[in-house]
């Protein structure tokens, strides 16, 4: 009986330490995400686990092809996970299946070699976006609920991108965002 109040203190020292390093993290700057639904198929299904990386976009701004995580504009409580297509200053056109940006340096089709081959985005949209506002999409495009639907995505909704997937193993991945050539 004696060992066993220093074992109990020791062990609330340690719990203690360790909350004080893991919470913080998990706070601010890394996060898991879980996916659910159909939205960024093929590259993502329903049930992958990821990391999300809260920290880098405070000292960068979220980059075309990224995949982030975000809080739905329609309800702030729901997350979503989605690919960023046109950033700030930029109009985005869909239009006969194809995805294109218009920015200073001109007009340019997206070659999204991501997207399974074959497959067109439908819709026609033309979005001028303002100073603070993305544009993304999901991967599977005929069924994903995005900015074709509920428009413009505001910078403060953007949680952080997904660095890597942990689940399933088989999949264990870091991510990049695409080169758009």
């Amino acid at each position: 009986m004696k060992g066993f109040l220093p074992f109990v203190i020791d062990t609330a020292k340690i719990c203690f330490i360790a909350l004080l390093i893991v919470l913080p993290i998990r706070a601010f700057v890394f996060q898991p995400f879980l996916v659910k639904g159909a939205s960024m198929e093929p590259n993502f299904s329903s049930g992958d686990y990821l990391i999300v990386d809260e920290l880098s976009y405070r000292f960068r701004v979220p980059e075309r092809g990224e995949v982030i995580v975000l809080k739905y504009p329609g309800d702030p409580s729901q997350k979503y996970i989605k690919r960023i297509i046109g950033l700030p200053g930029e109009t985005v056109t869909v239009q006969d299946g194809k995805v294109s940006v218009k920015n200073n340096g001109g007009t340019a089709v997206l070659k999204e070699e991501y997207l399974p081959q074959g497959l067109e985005t439908p819709g026609f949209e033309e979005v001028a976006l303002g100073d603070s506002e993305y544009f993304v999409m999901g991967d599977n495009r005929p069924f994903s609920s995005d900015s074709r639907s509920w428009g413009t995505l505001p910078r403060q909704d953007i949680i952080g991108r997904a660095v890597v997937r942990i689940l399933p193993l088989q999949e264990l991945s870091a991510m990049r965002a695409p080169l758009y050539k």
